[in-house]
Parts: C-alpha cells; sequence; structure tokens
C-alpha cells in the first residue's frame, strides 16, 4: 500500500488553510481568528503544537461556528471546484489503486478530492456533520493510532510525506519513506 500525507505533499499548500480564506470570503466576520489560524499553522508545522493544545484550545474554536460557517454537502464541491489545480502532477507519476490518505484534514472536505481522484481511502480528522462537533483530530501521534485500527494488518510499502518530523510514526512503519518538497521526491527509508 501507498500511503501519502496530503498538505505538502500531493497538494500544493495547506488545504485546512486554504479552506479557512475560502470560508473568510463568505463569511467576512471570521478573519477575527486570522492571527490565532496562522500563528497556530506556523507552530503546528515547526511541530510546535503538542495533541493536547489542539484539542484543549483549537477545537472547541472550530466547533463554535462550525454550523453558521460549513455547508457540509456543497462547499467542498465549490472549494475543489476552484483547488483541484493544486493537486500537484507528480501525484499521477506515484499514484496506484491502493493509496491512502492520511491527513489532519477534515473528511468533509478531503472526500471530495479522493472521488474526484479516484482514491477509495482517506483517514482524516473527523466531523459530526449534524453537530459541527470534531470527532477526531488526525495530526501526529493520531494518525499512527487511526492507521492501526484501520489498516493494522496491511503493509506501507511506500509513504510520502513533506514532514518527517510529524509523521515519524508512519515513516517508521513504512518500508519505505519519502520526503517531497513541492516535486521532488527524496527516499529517507
Amino acid at each position: 500500500m501507498n500511503v501519502f500525507d496530503f498538505d505538502n505533499t500531493i497538494y500544493d499548500g495547506e488545504s485546512s488553510l486554504d479552506l479557512f480564506f475560502f470560508y473568510i470570503v463568505r463569511k467576512p466576520w471570521l478573519i477575527k481568528h486570522l492571527p490565532t489560524v496562522l500563528k497556530a499553522f506556523a507552530r503546528y508545522k515547526k511541530g510546535d503544537v503538542p495533541l493536547s493544545e489542539v484539542i484543549e484550545r483549537y477545537v472547541p474554536m472550530v466547533e463554535k461556528d462550525a454550523l453558521r460557517v460549513f455547508d457540509f454537502e456543497n462547499d467542498p464541491k465549490i472549494f475543489w471546484d476552484k483547488h483541484e489545480k493544486k493537486i500537484k502532477p507528480l501525484y499521477n507519476k506515484l499514484r496506484s489503486d491502493d493509496d491512502l490518505i492520511i491527513t489532519a484534514s477534515p473528511d468533509f472536505n478531503i472526500e471530495e478530492i479522493c472521488c474526484r481522484l479516484g482514491i477509495r481511502r482517506h483517514l482524516c480528522s473527523r466531523v459530526d456533520k449534524a453537530t459541527g462537533k470534531i470527532l477526531f483530530v488526525n495530526i501526529r501521534e493520531n494518525k499512527i493510532k487511526a492507521f492501526e485500527e484501520a489498516y493494522d494488518d496491511v503493509t506501507i510499502e511506500n509513504f510520502y510525506t513533506d514532514s518527517p518530523e510529524n509523521d515519524a510514526p508512519l515513516i517508521e512503519k513504512a518500508v519505505h519513506a519519502f520526503v517531497v518538497k513541492k516535486s521532488d521526491v527524496t527516499q529517507i527509508k
């Protein structure tokens, strides 16, 4: 099985950050959260935000207004109509029928792009569409937990990531591991 991190790996950028800007255009009052969001993303990319802080500080911030902000059915289609072009061409060269996407991005948004790309399997942060509650945050140590719960008996033949620090447990589990920077792919294991 090939396993791909999504953001900055096969997607050129941070899809959740792009999604936040997508919503600012539709709900300008969200701009008040911009400094917090940008600071949190910068800290996350450096590996400075523990899972506990994400759950205690940022999850409630998203859940508070989720049902006022998200149109779970239509927004992903509109978002990906504009952002699908950010899927890196390298993905078509690496893809196989048994690919798995594993990402912190929310399921309601990732499901749409996976469908468009013909990817049948994904493990994402999960959001209850009826309540707006975040059920599972799929970052760092939670990624390996989610993988082992769903695919414990499956070998990760090739794992691709932009962040060896954040995805170390998946790199350890993989037979081969690769770091993706823009369009460059470097084998590290």
